[in-house]
């Protein structure tokens, strides 16, 4: 029997293994595997819970006695990988290898600073959709959120539908956390780390909760105001993710008294703090592709000669140098409106520079 890894775990049987394929070392990533599979299933039978790859039991289980919220989680999936790539598209690493399912390298796979914000934003983004498909009256088993325990003020009042956070987030937490309980030797500490940053990413996620208010009044005054409360979007809370990742901490995971815990690996560091993310091993430059060290390169990457910032070519071209063209770009441009009604525009030509990474020099 084949055994396949995922990034959430060890599954004893991969859940497409009745298609007989052969398979050496897979690996299996949710987010991809759900939203280019999952967005294709109408998720009413119980059966359509085999069809997707990488599942462990607990998540099949799941997924059986919870199929309305299925189309919520694979929601989850394509946004954790499209705002990946969106938060990380200036960067050296950009999230690319989300892209490269079902093979997946180090940069994902061994508790890395990557490894824990895709962790930590795909906990998130599930107790997220969870939490507004409540909201929006999608989930029959759910609905807004309790009225808050706090005492409004005097100008405004509770009321509205909020977006239900306790059910997200326990729903949430027990799919993206199943695969963690394997007791498998050897993955302790990754377990730990993923573990840890799936917590810290649903941390962030409920931190976010804000109260947003709409005003009722005549002639647009705003005489009451009904407030709710709500999550930020799940791009904001990715840009504070990323804000963590860059400060993350490394950690080993070692015996405190009578069990292991996650320790700061340099004695000069704080303790680690819940919403903080960990990791276990440094990653490389990510400048030159190395499929040992989970590296596709930088090479050929568009950046911007004029920053100073991570998108910028001294950053981005790691000293190679840059190759710079012109493009000429045809547009709508002077628009007129026309009664009634219509827009009509002309069409016009501009250069534009567009400056790449140089390839690696031999």
């Amino acid at each position: 029997m084949s055994r396949c890894q995922n990034l959430w775990g060890w599954s004893e049987r991969p859940i497409w293994a009745h298609r007989r394929e052969k398979c050496g070392r897979c690996v299996w990533f949710w987010p991809r595997a759900l939203a280019e599979n999952g967005s294709r299933v109408a998720w009413d039978k119980s059966h359509h819970c085999r069809l997707l790859a990488g599942l462990v039991p607990d998540q099949v289980q799941m997924c059986r006695r919870n199929l309305e919220v299925m189309h919520s989680i694979v929601q989850a999936a394509s946004k954790t990988k499209s705002i990946c790539q969106k938060t990380f598209a200036g960067m050296r690493w950009n999230c690319s290898s989300i892209q490269r399912a079902p093979s997946f390298g180090p940069d994902l796979l061994k508790g890395t600073r990557e490894s824990a914000f895709v962790h930590a934003l795909s906990a998130a983004a599930i107790a997220h959709s969870i939490a507004q498909a409540c909201a929006s009256g999608s989930l029959p088993l759910c609905s807004c959120s309790s009225v808050p325990s706090e005492v409004p003020r005097l100008d405004f009042r509770w009321g509205g539908c909020g977006d239900n956070l306790h059910y997200g987030l326990q729903l949430g937490a027990a799919f993206a956390d199943s695969p963690l309980k394997s007791n498998k030797l050897g993955l302790q500490a990754l377990r730990a780390v993923n573990w840890h940053n799936n917590v810290a990413g649903r941390q962030v996620l409920s931190e976010s909760l804000d109260t947003k208010c709409k005003c009722h009044g005549v002639s647009g005054s705003c005489s009451v105001k009904t407030c709710w409360k709500a999550l930020l979007s799940l791009g904001e809370i990715a840009s504070e993710l990323k804000s963590k990742y860059l400060a993350a901490i490394r950690v080993s995971h070692r015996l405190v008294g009578h069990r292991k815990q996650l320790k700061p690996t340099e004695t000069d560091i704080r303790v680690v703090r819940e919403t903080d993310l960990v990791y276990l091993i440094n990653s490389p430059d990510y400048c030159t592709p190395n499929v040992h060290l989970g590296s596709v390169g930088t090479q050929d990457r568009q950046c911007n000669k004029t920053s100073a910032g991570s998108d910028g070519c001294n950053l981005l071209c790691c000293g190679r140098g840059y190759n710079a063209y012109m493009e000429e770009v045809v547009e709508r441009c002077r628009c007129k409106y026309r009664w009634c009604c219509y827009v009509v525009c002309k069409r016009c030509r501009r250069l534009v520079e567009r400056v790449f990474s140089d390839v690696m020099k031999s």
